[in-house]
C-alpha cells in the first residue's frame, strides 16, 4: 500500500466515510475529510496527516477553496472518494419537485462540483483515482418508494462511466462503487428523509419503509470497517475496475439485475432488431 497517497473523502463525519477516514489515518495516509460543519469532524483526529474541512459541496466556490487548502497542505490529491449524500424515501408521485431536486443536488451535482475542482490537479499530475459512491440502488431500481434516490445513484453510475472514458488519457481512473446494506446510521433520520406528504394508497412503499425501520436497521450484513479496507485496496490498485459491487447482498442483487436484463434481451431480440433500416 502506498501510504504517500493523499486522499480526499467527502461526507467524512459518519457512515462509510467516517470508517474510511479513520482507517486511512491509522495506516498513515494523508487525508482530507469534509463535512458540512467542522464540529462534526472534531471526533476524528488531530493527527498531522489529517485535514478536516468544512465544505458545502453544493457551493462550487466553497469546494474550490477546500481543494486549494488540500493542495496547500499536502501538495496533491491522489484519490477522491465522493461519499457525501443522503437517502430519500417516497414514491415518484409523493415527492415534490423540491424534495426530488434536493436529493439530486446532494447526491449528483455535489459530487460533480467536487470532481470539477479536483480534476485540474489530477490532470497536471497525470494520475489519480476517483471513486464515486453510488448504491446497489444505482444498478437495480426495483424498490418501491426509493425511485428518486435510485435515480440519483443511477446518475452517479452514468457520469462515472463517462468520466472513466474522458479521464483515461490523463492516467486517471474512475470507479463507481455500489454498496449494499452496511451497519451505519444511513437508515436514521439524519441520513434518510421521508416524504413530506405520504400517500397511504402506496402500501408496497409503506411496507418496505416499515421493513427498513423495524427489520433491516441494525441488522445490515455489511461491516463498515471491512468496507474501509476494500476502499483502500481499490485506491491502491494498478488497474482498478470501473464497476465495484460492495457486499454479499449487493452482489446477489447485481446478479439478479444481470439475469433480468439478459432475459429481456433474449425474449425481445427480434423486436429490438426490427427497427433497423
Amino acid at each position: 500500500m502506498d501510504t504517500n497517497k493523499v486522499w480526499l473523502v467527502t461526507g467524512a463525519s459518519k457512515g462509510l466515510g467516517l470508517a474510511l477516514v479513520n482507517r486511512l489515518i491509522e495506516q498513515g495516509y494523508k487525508v482530507a475529510g469534509t463535512s458540512r460543519t467542522l464540529a462534526s469532524l472534531e471526533k476524528i483526529s488531530n493527527a498531522e496527516n489529517f485535514l478536516p474541512l468544512e465544505m458545502d459541496i453544493l457551493n462550487e466556490e466553497n469546494v474550490h477553496r477546500g481543494v486549494e487548502a488540500i493542495i496547500k497542505k499536502f501538495g496533491k490529491i491522489d484519490v477522491l472518494v465522493n461519499n457525501a449524500g443522503y437517502g430519500q424515501l417516497g414514491t415518484l408521485e409523493e415527492l415534490s419537485d423540491k424534495e426530488a431536486r434536493e436529493n439530486f443536488d446532494a447526491n449528483v451535482f455535489g459530487s460533480l462540483n467536487v470532481i470539477r475542482q479536483v480534476m485540474p490537479w489530477m490532470r497536471i499530475q497525470k494520475s489519480g483515482h476517483i471513486l464515486n459512491v453510488a448504491s446497489i440502488g444505482g444498478l437495480l431500481g426495483t424498490f418501491p418508494g426509493w425511485g428518486v434516490y435510485c435515480a440519483t445513484k443511477f446518475a452517479v453510475a452514468g457520469f462515472t462511466e463517462a468520466l472513466a472514458s474522458e479521464a483515461g488519457e490523463f492516467g486517471i481512473y474512475a470507479t463507481v462503487v455500489y454498496p449494499g446494506y452496511f451497519r451505519t446510521n444511513f437508515l436514521e433520520s439524519g441520513s434518510l428523509k421521508t416524504p413530506a406528504n405520504p400517500i397511504n394508497d402506496y402500501t408496497a412503499a409503506r411496507e418496505l419503509e416499515l421493513k427498513h425501520e423495524k427489520e433491516i436497521a441494525g441488522n445490515q450484513p455489511g461491516n463498515p470497517e471491512l468496507a474501509a479496507e476494500a476502499f483502500i485496496v481499490l485506491g491502491n490498485m494498478q488497474n482498478p475496475p470501473l464497476h465495484f459491487v460492495m457486499g454479499s447482498d449487493a452482489y446477489g442483487m447485481a446478479e439478479m439485475k444481470l439475469k433480468m436484463l439478459q432475459s429481456d434481451l433474449t425474449s425481445n431480440e427480434s423486436l429490438s432488431k426490427s427497427t433497423d433500416y
